[in-house]
């Protein structure tokens, strides 16, 4: 590798780190077979992990960050004073074929900034992943990330080659959207997520190829001020209406030579990860948008605690629950037990009474629970008020002996 082809490399690399939409998650086994390249279940450096806790390595880059747009809140935009590199789509076969055959990787996650036009650019991105699986039988992960502008018959074939196509929505109010990135509009965004959503229900129905591990979306927060609240809300209809597989989260990080209408500094980093708890629990906990706001101030997620915690702590009435009688779904909603404790608690307790170290067996967050669950031998018998309550759990200081 010269050292021009390093230097793309090195800025291309980077200016991907901004999209976090890269996990591999959803994506089907796969292998390639003796003739041809790659697979889904391999090992390496891993950086996303899938829904069976395999973890895959990608190479994660742009094709290039030259951009038409002029976003605000993107380090990309026309009008920033950064270094420029431009990959050809042979240079990224070749890069991805050879990072594989040195183990470094298992998949792609292919970007780009909009060079041209939205149309010849989506052509771009389709024909590296068409390549790839044509002329090298390349079996391993392919995202691409999908331009909302271009022919949706672009879109739909780029998603023959492609395990899983992603749109970024950008910001969470379209207002903001409109204010910070005047050149893109949240109803073609909407309306690609929505062609995209119906030909991959389409595929499925058919049992036929499309973007088999579905379509995910990018939202930055702390850009502008809509809170957390606003934020969920969001992500609750986009999961609703377009059967997204993840709504990714990405803090905003100021840039350099920044619009006035962007904040100097960048949120909190834990508001990101509490954000990325609140999505858990709306997914897979039965959680409300209503409910995860509750458990903060003004609409925001308390940085203190998780979602869930907090929202136990506001409805102490609740609590503690029998482990051996609770319905599932108020179990699911003890601080310290996931979704799987959750199911081996339900299935053991069919032919035990279960015991605080049976619950111990199955989940590493029983000191967290333990204030709030009843088992065959504890029950909490000393409750102590919210702000105490909080004040232990928060720093770590829960003594099992107040609540034997």
């Amino acid at each position: 590798m010269d050292d021009r082809f390093k230097s793309k490399l090195r800025i291309l690399a980077d200016a991907a780190k901004y999209d976090a939409s890269c996990a591999s998650s959803g994506a089907p086994r796969r292998s390639a077979g003796a003739k041809g390249l790659g697979s889904t279940t391999g090992a390496g450096i891993c950086h996303a992990y899938t829904p069976d806790g395999r973890c895959i390595s990608l190479l994660k880059i742009l094709l290039t960050n030259y951009c038409l747009f002029d976003c605000a809140y993107c380090i990309n935009r026309r009008s920033s004073n950064v270094e420029r590199a431009r990959f050809s789509v042979e240079e990224v076969v070749t890069l991805t074929v050879e990072f594989y055959k040195r183990n470094y990787i298992e998949g792609l996650f292919l970007s780009s900034g909009i060079i041209r036009s939205p149309d010849y650019t989506m052509e771009q991105l389709t024909l590296v992943a068409k390549k790839l699986r044509r002329d090298h039988e390349f079996a391993g992960y392919i995202h691409l990330k999908t331009i909302p502008e271009a022919s949706p018959w672009l879109i739909e074939h780029a998603g023959l080659w492609a395990d899983r196509l992603s749109i970024n929505v950008e910001l969470p109010d379209e207002a903001s959207l409109q204010r910070l990135a005047p050149e893109k509009d949240g109803a073609s965004i909407k309306s690609a997520m929505g062609q995209m959503g119906e030909r991959i229900a389409e595929a499925r129905a058919e049992r036929r190829r499309f973007s088999p591990a579905g379509q995910s979306t990018q939202m930055i927060v702390g850009a502008d001020t809509t809170t957390d609240e606003g934020v969920l809300r969001t992500s609750a209809s986009l999961y609703e209406r377009y059967a997204l597989r993840r709504v990714y989260y990405s803090a905003f990080s100021p840039i350099p030579h920044a619009s006035a209408a962007l904040p100097a500094k960048s949120p909190p980093l834990q508001r990101e990860n509490r954000l990325y708890q609140a999505d858990w629990l709306l997914r897979y906990y039965g959680f409300t948008v209503e409910e995860i706001a509750a458990g903060g101030d003004s609409g925001m997620l308390d940085l203190d605690i998780d979602p869930k915690l907090a929202w136990a702590l506001k409805n102490r009435d609740r609590f503690p629950v029998d482990v051996n009688a609770a319905a599932r779904e108020l179990l699911l909603r003890v601080p310290g037990l996931g979704k799987r404790a959750v199911d081996k608690i339900v299935a053991a307790r069919r032919h035990t009474r279960l015991r605080t170290s049976d619950v111990a067996r199955v989940s590493a967050g029983l000191k967290r629970a333990l204030p709030f669950l009843i088992t065959a031998d504890h029950r909490p018998t000393r409750l102590l008020d919210r702000s105490k309550l909080r004040q232990e759990l928060v720093t770590h200081e829960t003594q099992l002996s107040l609540f034997a």
